[in-house]
């Protein structure tokens, strides 16, 4: 065991100390939302500077007027219409939009005319332009009035309670909260899962190549240096979790307090402290969504949520990290690696597939549960109903899946690795993993 803890300690200090990881650990709280930040500005700008987007307009119609909006200017073009296609073949505008003589119960015959092709956004926005004025034409047609119409249209905003067997108290619940929850916390395993174990796979064939496995072998049985160097990496990998979360907090933090100033945090302070309890919930009953999502956000399970993300996070890692261990074993080339990669890569993909498709949908539903209690799709499926609340025994019994399903993997990975460290210039396919699989010791 503590040849085991001396294997982990090494590979977590080498790790920790290469540039590589303290620029990634540094960086991405910073980069992402600096990059996401600085393009949504870019596109901001952009939309202002640019102005409304032009577009000829071919109208035959004695019916159909559209008037230009904030994002396109509609500019009317005599015909014919070859002359116009012309004309427009020769200018700059983004496209031209020709409309026939038409029926409102039967609008076919519009065409939009471009030069490359469009983006979807940009033919949506065309076609409800069109659509509401066909809608108003409507309406004249059969005596509607704008008002009547109006007052027909209903808003439903249904209050989703959570009212179970096993919780008494009935407590507010919002799907949409809980996919993001759930959609967040599942990319991130999927996410993690192949940076994480393709370190691993990489490291193990470095060290292979260099030799120095050769010697560590010698003083140590190659198993034990398999578990280590997964464990080792699985702490580099939940010890960057950790810091990102921190730097994360402390710049929303920091940001916080520079766009609210300290003279207004002493303000909000004074006023927050001047406020009675009385007076909140009466501001609260008088703002009915307000206090609807802030009871949604506090039945939130926080903790629940940070604790199954964790050894998720830690089971599905060394489910797969022991498997890309044993292929970096078996192999001198990380080319040579591509063709073991699928049966690895296929499960992962579809966990995030299944969670995306079955569980936003149905998260109770049977294919959603088997996918979350099968070891090598449940890292990221579970984590993905959790938001949407998993009875205990579901969660249990995945929870135990797991760990049968990593301690499975680490011994059949074992069996793989302990022969192939060694090996150098074999040709190596499944035949031979088999091979030696069943080789004794």
């Amino acid at each position: 065991m503590h040849k085991l803890f001396l294997i982990i300690q090494r590979e977590f200090t080498s790790r920790v100390k290469k540039k590589s990881f303290l620029i990634a650990t540094l960086l991405v709280p910073i980069l992402f939302p600096a990059v996401f930040g600085g393009l949504g500005y870019i596109m901001m700008k952009e939309k202002e500077s640019a102005g409304p987007r032009k577009v000829l307009l071919v109208n035959e119609s004695d019916s159909l007027h559209l008037e230009s909006t904030d994002n396109y200017q509609f500019i009317p073009t005599p015909g014919p219409l070859d002359q116009a296609l012309d004309a427009f073949r020769e200018s700059d505008h983004l496209a031209l939009l020709y409309i026939p003589q038409f029926e409102i119960e039967d609008p076919v015959g519009m065409t939009l005319y471009s030069q490359n092709i469009l983006g979807p956004t940009v033919v949506n926005r065309i076609e409800n332009a069109i659509e509401r004025k066909i809608k108003d034409l409507k309406l004249v047609r059969y005596n509607v009035d704008s008002e009547t119409l109006a007052k027909l249209e209903t808003n439903i905003d249904l209050d989703t309670i959570i009212s179970s067997a096993e919780d008494e108290e009935e407590k507010e619940g919002n799907s949409g909260l809980a996919s993001g929850i759930g959609y967040v916390t599942g990319f991130l395993i999927y996410l993690f899962l192949f940076v994480y174990g393709g370190q691993v796979m990489q490291g193990v064939i470095e060290e292979k190549n260099s030799k120095i496995v050769e010697v560590i072998v010698s003083t140590v049985k190659p198993f034990q240096f398999m578990l280590g160097k997964v464990i080792g990496v699985a702490t580099v990998g939940l010890a960057q979790i950790l810091i990102w979360i921190v730097l994360m907090a402390g710049i929303y933090t920091a940001a916080s307090a520079f766009f609210v100033g300290s003279k207004g945090t002493e303000q909000l302070t004074e006023q927050a402290q001047a406020i009675d309890s009385e007076e909140v919930r009466a501001g609260l009953q008088d703002n009915p969504k307000m206090k609807k999502v802030l009871d949604e956000i506090a039945n939130i399970p926080i903790a629940q949520i940070i604790v199954n993300f964790v050894f998720y996070f830690i089971g599905g890692y060394l489910l797969y990290g022991a498997l890309f261990a044993a292929v970096g074993s078996a192999v001198d080339t990380p080319a040579d690696a591509q063709q073991f990669m699928l049966p690895i890569m296929l499960p992962i993909i579809i966990g995030f597939a299944g969670m995306s498709m079955f569980v936003f949908d149905d998260p109770n539903g049977s294919v959603s549960f088997w996918l979350s209690i099968i070891p090598f799709t449940s890292p990221i499926v579970m984590m993905g109903r959790i938001g949407f609340g998993v009875p205990m025994w579901e969660l249990l019994l995945s929870i135990a899946a797991l760990i049968g399903g990593f301690i499975f993997t680490i011994w059949l990975a074992g069996r793989i690795y302990r022969v192939g460290i060694l090996m150098h210039g074999t040709k190596v396919n499944y035949k031979v993993l088999a091979k030696w699989f069943m080789m004794k010791n």
